[in-house]
């Protein structure tokens, strides 16, 4: 892939920065896509399971609960475990539902460990909007890689992340991983 670069005329002092344009984020920072409402049917999470799992970025589907990489991942591997069903809290979840998050939670730190050697995981959830919850209508835990030095200037200074994988070559080398059980 080449990238072309072009001067443009226009107003400002020349600062010798090269500027990372990221227009794909714009429907990220609009909000579109979010959930509408707290009902299933304007729910994203609810409407990828219908997915073909490549489309839906979905890397493994249980009983009860599934994984899936997140659209604007922190870091490459980023991915989050849903239940099906559309809850908000952790606490409305079974014991079942409960066990089976748990349990997918560790298959995917080991399939991470395995595909892309992390130093570290960021693991947590957001309850309710107060609390960060982009989504706060169905529940998802977060399941985010860390390496050493990932945190640069980039995010910090430019809000801007550089992701060195697709999100398709990372779902596959996931969801491949996620089957053997080694």
């Amino acid at each position: 892939m080449t990238t072309d670069f072009e001067e443009q005329d226009g107003v400002g002092v020349h600062d010798a920065l090269q500027r990372l344009w990221t227009p794909h984020r714009l429907s990220y920072v609009r909000g579109e896509g979010k959930a509408v409402g707290d009902e299933p049917e304007g729910c994203p999470f609810c409407r990828v399971t219908d997915l073909d799992d490549a489309d839906g970025l979905i890397l493994a589907r249980g009983e009860l609960v599934f994984a899936v990489l997140n659209l604007y991942p922190y870091n490459p591997g980023h991915l989050m475990v849903l239940p099906y069903r559309h809850v908000p809290d952790y606490t409305d979840l079974t014991v079942a539902e409960t066990a089976e998050f748990a349990a997918f939670t560790q298959r995917a730190m080991r399939v991470m460990r395995r595909v892309a050697s992390p130093h570290g995981f960021n693991i947590g959830m957001n309850q309710g909007v107060v609390a960060g919850a982009g989504i706060a209508a169905h529940l998802h835990q977060h399941v985010v890689p860390r390496w050493g030095g990932d945190a640069n200037f980039m995010p910090v200074i430019g809000q801007t992340k550089v992701l060195p994988q697709l999100l398709g070559e990372t779902r596959r080398l996931l969801s491949d991983a996620w089957g053997d059980p080694t």
